[in-house]
């Protein structure tokens, strides 16, 4: 637990979500902390089940039969409305959920025609190439919510930008193609893989590396932030390219817990001696929430 007791320390202590997002910074207060206690007790739950092997499950009507103090019935509570969740195909993330219908299978049946069409013709294309097509399409503009000119992903299919997706076969996406494969509906190949993807950036970085180099700015952690900045030691070490320049800047926005052996909170320091960064490579590391902190160096670069 931080201890914000020092008047002198740089932490700010907000009661509110709303007071975190109202308060400003000023004199040596840099940093804001919303301390949350996390109500239930979850372990009585646990303790009132019989082990049944290993994995132990429990249906609804027995969570709902067991008898619990007040702070065990909290979390029986969140429980049984994660599963309500569940039964009517909303797919939470933190305090969002997504509904299933209005957005995976509403996207399916249009997404599964040109993946489709693609593996008849026996072409292939990348994950985000057929995001582009059926956004190109015109088909889903009878769902749109937004304004177009606020879509990022509209803007960058118009635009062609390159993207670069590793894990994709992780995605909900991934999983539908996948089931399609399996009922021989549509042959695997006609997805290009994650390899290829790697190969790709490898000859765009070699083209695109000279003079002042390419910066790296890493929003988040994960396979999204490694795989890319993975491309020069492969460059380096494996094709034996000794001449390949380092990434000429990283900055990183992340919340992951700092430590050296951290998959997403890595210190840019470690990356050195992966030959992913110079010694003298300009490295930042922004330790907040990158939906609020992106925005804000976003907007400063572009002048707004």
């Amino acid at each position: 637990m931080l201890d914000l007791t020092n008047k002198n320390n740089q932490i700010q202590l907000v009661a509110t979500f709303k007071d975190l997002v109202d308060t400003s910074f000023g004199g040596n207060i840099n940093a804001l902390c919303w301390q949350r206690v996390l109500e239930g007790d979850f372990f009585e739950i646990i303790e009132k089940i019989k082990p049944r092997e290993n994995i132990t499950s429990i249906e609804p009507d027995e969570l709902i039969a067991l008898e619990l103090s007040e702070q065990g019935n909290l979390d029986r509570q969140t429980i049984l409305a994660d599963w309500d969740l569940l039964e009517n195909h909303y797919n939470r993330v933190t305090d969002t959920c997504i509904p299933e219908e209005e957005a995976f299978r509403r996207l399916q049946k249009h997404i599964h025609k040109i993946w489709k069409d693609a593996d008849t013709a026996g072409e292939r294309y990348f994950p985000h190439e057929y995001m582009y097509k059926i956004l190109l399409s015109g088909e889903l503009e009878q769902y749109y919510e937004i304004d177009p000119k606020d879509s990022w992903m509209l803007a960058a299919a118009q635009k062609n930008i390159p993207i670069v997706v590793p894990g994709w076969e992780d995605s909900t996406m991934g999983n539908i193609f996948a089931s399609y494969v399996i009922k021989n509906e549509i042959k695997a190949s006609t997805m290009k893989s994650g390899i290829e993807y790697m190969t790709w950036l490898a000859d765009w970085y070699v083209k695109n590396s000279e003079g002042k180099g390419v910066g790296f700015f890493q929003i988040g952690g994960g396979i999204a932030g490694d795989f890319p900045i993975c491309v020069v030691p492969m460059l380096y070490q494996d094709m034996e390219m000794e001449n390949i320049p380092f990434w000429s800047y990283f900055c990183q926005i992340s919340d992951s817990t700092t430590s050296y052996g951290s998959y997403s909170g890595a210190v840019p320091n470690e990356k050195i001696t992966w030959g992913k960064l110079d010694i003298n490579t300009p490295k930042f590391i922004v330790e907040s929430d990158a939906t609020i902190v992106a925005p804000l160096i976003f907007a400063w670069i572009l002048g707004w």
